[in-house]
């Protein structure tokens, strides 16, 4: 008994032997990798179709893939492509494109798909571009897609107004997959940029129908796409958890960096060859006032400051260079202008702002006049802008540095004898002006309630004052704004716009009348300006297009539905252990492109 007892526990002994040297040769998991930064705006959901403002698009670009990206060094900014398998196939006559797609390229697993893995095909491309047409989405980029004029697409939008029903299996001439995996775009006229359509993942990222008719009314919540990660978690207004997409294809850091910048060379050095994505996780929170933003940063507990607020602009970079105690940390900063204007607009139907009879447009003009832009830059932005000319911005190809226009002027003599000259003038003696038949002139003016927006709406009530102007404030929130912008129910709206693509000509939509509810909230209508902004739309790139786009610019510098403010200049400010970041122009899917130093992490 006793020597099988003995022989029991030598044969454990053994066994243990040689299981230990196996599990100390087990590998310990390495540290995951989250990236962790904050929106200093709410999202409104992440269904590309039926999104404008720039946060969700954010989002939605690194969930979805479009055909075409941009490369995330490369400047000026370059095309390449994406779920295509090379550049598009073009027409002389640039009404012809015919793009072939990457084979095996698959959508993140979802209940809608049955359990099979699903390669993405030429009809995804058809159906993501029908459901912007489809009137039940409302979608606010239609009016843009409209003026590629693909062949057959109003016709399809309208039969769906007249019945009540889209119909998604009817193709047209100009959206048809050829085969599995070629699709073709045919345009009624020349458009020269519509690769530029096809390289935005925020609008025109390809979804699957199954998703969308299984999520239905929900499919703002359920996004499901091709990029490399997808939505884990989502707390509305608060926090957005994304994961790595284990079904991402086979992609490899091969980014192209300018030969003039030292800095972008040495990321592209160390991050060439690594399989992406780098990161495991990307937490977003929503922290809307600017403070608390600023100390999750200082505090370790985010690794990107993206935008660093201007209230913290002389205390973090005074004299625009980063202050020696945020050097010492090893804090990085990357300052760059934005490709973006600032404004606030007047809605053109309203019975106080609008109207185009010369009263109407001396008020617009006097309250343009009565704006001091270079005190926005100096006080509550901090230096971190410049004084905007007009609509075109920076980083994008007809912007002209040296242009001037009324749009940048601040002449507070002026702005009052405008408004004398007028009539608006104080005619019952409470010390504000009045309308010419002697009621009221009051401004109400939608803003959001937070410490940088009260900055600068100091700064326009300040100027106001000065000539005797009475505005209102209305507190909000900004998705809902957007939706009374939308629909036409806001007198006065301050809000920002960012370029998506180097083509200048795509801010003029603001005053396009075929985009009244979507991009142009102002309701502005005009004749030659809409000739002007449908001409340059099908010229190339060159002195001629530049020339018809200031005349556009002028159109609206002289009727001034919008007041464009300033041009923001960007500085994001990076932890030690952030490695690969680098702001891109027009591009907002740059999550794949960076790594965490785990290694450099605070312990």
């Amino acid at each position: 008994m006793i020597k099988s007892h003995w022989a029991l526990a030598t044969s454990l002994c053994l066994a243990w032997g040689a299981i230990a040297p196996a599990m100390a040769q087990t590998p310990a998991k390495p540290p995951e990798k989250v990236l962790r930064y904050a929106f200093p705006v709410a999202e409104t959901g992440f269904d590309p179709a039926q999104l404008s403002d720039l946060y969700s698009r954010i989002i939605t670009a690194n969930i979805f893939d479009a055909l075409y990206g941009y490369d995330y060094l490369a400047r000026p900014a370059r095309i390449k492509p994406n779920l295509a398998d090379g550049m598009p196939k073009i027409s002389p006559d640039f009404r012809t494109f015919t793009v072939t797609l990457r084979r095996g390229i698959l959508f993140a697993d979802d209940a809608a798909f049955g359990g099979s893995r699903r390669e993405v095909t030429a009809q995804d491309v058809v159906y993501t571009f029908k459901r912007i047409y489809d009137p039940k989405n409302k979608s606010p980029s239609v009016s843009g897609l409209e003026e590629e004029k693909i062949l057959g697409a109003d016709e399809l939008r309208k039969q769906a107004q007249d019945t009540g029903k889209f119909d998604y299996d009817r193709e047209i001439e100009g959206l048809r997959a050829l085969d599995r995996y070629t699709v073709q775009f045919k345009l009624a006229q020349p458009r020269p940029r519509f690769v530029n359509t096809l390289a935005d993942p925020g609008i025109l990222g390809i979804v699957a129908r199954e998703v969308v008719e299984k999520y239905g009314d929900q499919i703002m919540e359920h996004p499901v796409g091709t990029g490399a990660f997808m939505l884990h978690e989502w707390q509305r207004s608060s926090k957005i958890t994304l994961v790595r997409n284990p079904n991402y294809r086979a992609e490899f850091y091969d980014e192209q960096p300018d030969p003039k910048d030292p800095q972008s060379q040495a990321i592209a050095a160390r991050m060439k060859g690594k399989r992406l994505p780098l990161l495991d996780k990307v937490v977003v929170s929503i922290i809307d006032e600017p403070q608390p933003r600023w100390l999750s940063f200082l505090n370790n507990e985010h690794d990107l400051m993206e935008r660093l607020p201007q209230n913290f602009a002389t205390h973090a970079i005074p004299n625009n260079q980063l202050a020696p105690n945020l050097a010492k940390r090893g804090i990085q900063m990357e300052r760059v202008p934005l490709s973006d204007i600032t404004m606030f607009y007047f809605r053109m139907d309203h019975p106080v702002v609008g109207g185009y009879t010369p009263d109407k447009v001396a008020l617009r003009r006097a309250i343009a006049l009565a704006y001091n832009g270079e005190e926005e830059v100096r006080l509550p932005r901090r230096g971190q802008a410049m004084v905007a000319q007009g609509f075109v911005m920076p980083n994008t190809s007809s912007f002209d540095p040296n242009f001037r226009s009324e749009m940048g002027t601040f002449d507070r003599a002026r702005a009052i004898a405008l408004l004398d000259m007028f009539g608006y003038v104080d005619k019952d003696g409470d010390g504000w002006r009045d309308l010419p038949d002697g009621s009221p002139l009051v401004l109400e003016y939608d803003t959001l309630g937070t410490s940088d927006y009260r900055e600068l709406d100091e700064i326009v009530k300040k100027n106001l004052d000065a000539v005797g102007i009475r505005i209102n404030f209305r507190i909000g929130k900004w998705p809902e704004q957007l939706k009374a912008s939308r629909a036409g129910k806001l007198m006065m709206w301050g809000y920002g716009l960012s370029a998506s693509s180097p083509n200048s000509g795509g801010v003029l939509e603001l005053g396009y009348s075929k985009s009244i509810g979507q991009q142009n909230h102002s309701r502005f209508k005009n004749a030659k300006f809409d000739e002007l902004y449908e001409k340059q739309s099908v010229m190339p790139d060159g002195p001629e297009r530049d020339a018809v786009i200031r005349d556009a610019v002028r159109i609206m510098v002289a009727y001034m539905p919008l007041k464009v403010r300033v041009h923001r200049i960007g500085t994001d400010l990076m932890q030690p252990w952030l490695v690969g970041y680098k702001r891109h122009p027009n591009a907002r899917e740059f999550w794949r492109y960076v790594d965490i130093d785990t290694a450099r992490l605070p312990r």
